[in-house]
């Protein structure tokens, strides 16, 4: 058999159809996954919401602009018995050593915390990575931590937060989420407080 010649129209061609078969690999395989990774995401924000807020039965949601930062927040205010019990605010910072850190940050009423979580981060494993629950207990210094009495800040930075030995990055760019969830909370507090429940 002989040994088809290569052209330049035969190599075009060629690439035509690998690309044309990745691209349809690709979106199937997109395609599959989108719905599933979707539903691990909310999944993941609702356990993030019921960790950092008291039992509520009704959680009323609403975006706000931050005074810093390209996107709205999701504030989810929670009631029990038609009492506000706290907000729940998945805020964001792009300081972070390896790209975006995301949190979920609950606010008593008054803008004291009861607790935080990361929700998303790509930060160094054994440094970064020890803003998350399971690796350290380092996030625990911001339950009960008033944003009004003290800085937001990690400590060589002046600020009241306790630092992540050789993770200082880390440390700061989640105290930047943090207090951009903070500074939104306090800057819409009367029309968060004003909410009415559906």
């Amino acid at each position: 058999m002989a040994k088809k010649e290569s052209t330049f129209a035969n190599m075009v061609l060629t690439l035509i159809i690998v690309a044309a078969a990745a691209s349809f690999t690709l979106a199937t395989v997109y395609n599959l996954t989108k719905e599933p990774i979707e539903r691990a995401r909310e999944a993941a924000r609702q356990a993030a919401i019921s960790r950092v807020l008291p039992e509520f039965d009704e959680l009323v949601e609403k975006k706000f602009m931050p005074p810093t930062g390209r996107d709205s927040l999701q504030f989810n205010i929670g009631y029990k018995d038609g009492e506000l019990v706290g907000v729940a605010v998945a805020t964001y910072t792009g300081m972070g050593y390896s790209g975006v850190i995301r949190a979920m940050v609950g606010f008593e009423p008054d803008g004291t915390i009861i607790d935080v979580v990361h929700l998303e981060h790509a930060e160094t494993p054994g440094l970064g990575d020890k803003i998350e629950k399971d690796k350290s207990d380092w996030s625990d210094q911001f339950q009960g931590f008033d944003p009004r009495e003290k800085t937001l800040k990690v400590d060589v930075d002046n600020g009241d937060v306790d630092n992540i030995t050789a993770a200082t990055i880390t440390a700061r760019a989640y105290c930047d989420a943090i207090d951009r969830a903070y500074q939104t909370f306090k800057e819409n507090h009367s029309a968060i407080i004003n909410t009415e429940k559906e």
